[in-house]
């Protein structure tokens, strides 16, 4: 009987995925062409060793930070869903005007259908490396960055939720904050045996075959469930929301009930919205509005 509730749940979780790409593809093949960027936004590109490639990456500073020479500045790392760009979180919503109320550098690096994940098939997409290795500490050299765990904060949508979620658990020496919307927190235990969706080839490419050490070393849900005391005490805060008509509420819901059942700090919102920019639009403005409450300034 268990292996038969596992089964099905992790059918609803491929539903789940297929759901995401399809729904992904259609917001951003129906976007409009973007703007020119605010004054505050500006494109960047890292020489990656690891990716073995120019990476962009995009940059959005707060209103002070050309005035004040000598001050520091906390970081947020945005992370983008699936079929997504480093560019969507500036093009699709209104981060730029909403950063200029905030004293923080804001980053969005490029995520592809990578899962944030270093690929079980793919040597040369190491995408948790780059960010954790690569980018981080080319900002901290680059901008007047706050470069303690304490001035640092992840978070993402859909596949960038999970994402998020995965780099404040696996480094929580590096994140005092780590927020999910709508995440896709059960990608590490989809299955892609017999499918070839476009969603589910990305699953099985950079999370190998059901029994691979990067499907163990990449599910949230183990860490959290394996997570000792000591573990939990080191933790980020986690910030977890997801919209009551949403694909992946319930997914959202079993992650949540585990994080209180493990008294892991935590806070969760349920809200009116689905899959979808309006709903990630708003979450942003209240993520970084949290944000105040736990990175440092100093």
């Amino acid at each position: 009987m268990n292996n038969l509730r596992s089964n099905k749940s992790l059918f609803r979780l491929l539903l789940v995925c297929v759901g995401l790409f399809g729904l992904h593809h259609g917001i951003l093949s129906q976007s409009p062409a973007p703007a020119p960027l605010p004054a505050n936004v500006s494109d960047h590109e890292l020489d990656s060793k690891l990716m073995t490639r120019p990476m962009p990456y995009r940059v959005v500073l707060p209103k002070s930070y050309s005035a004040e020479k000598g001050r520091k500045y906390p970081v947020i790392y945005l992370l983008h869903g699936l079929t997504g760009r480093f560019r969507n979180w500036t093009d699709l919503t209104k981060l730029p005007a909403y950063a200029e109320g905030h004293e923080f550098i804001i980053v969005t690096p490029e995520g592809a259908n990578g899962w944030y994940t270093d690929s079980y098939t793919k040597p040369e997409e190491k995408y948790e490396s780059y960010i954790i290795k690569e980018l981080i500490p080319e900002v901290e050299k680059k901008y007047r960055a706050i470069g303690t765990r304490g001035g640092r904060a992840i978070a993402g949508l859909s596949m960038g939720g999970y994402g998020a979620l995965k780099f404040g658990l696996k480094y929580p020496e590096m994140f005092s904050l780590a927020g999910s919307f709508s995440g896709a927190l059960g990608a590490a235990s989809i299955s892609a045996d017999g499918r070839s969706t476009a969603s589910i080839r990305s699953i099985a490419e950079v999370f190998g075959p059901a029994d691979s050490e990067t499907r163990a070393a990449n599910d949230i849900f183990k860490m959290v469930r394996e997570a000792t005391p000591e573990k939990v005490k080191a933790m980020p805060f986690l910030y977890v929301d997801c919209g009551n008509e949403d694909f992946l509420i319930q997914n959202n819901r079993d992650f949540v009930a585990l994080l209180a059942e493990k008294k892991i700090p935590h806070e969760y919102r349920q809200l009116p919205g689905a899959h979808n920019w309006p709903y990630w639009d708003k979450q942003v403005r209240e993520f970084l509005r949290m944000a105040e409450g736990f990175l440092t300034t100093k």
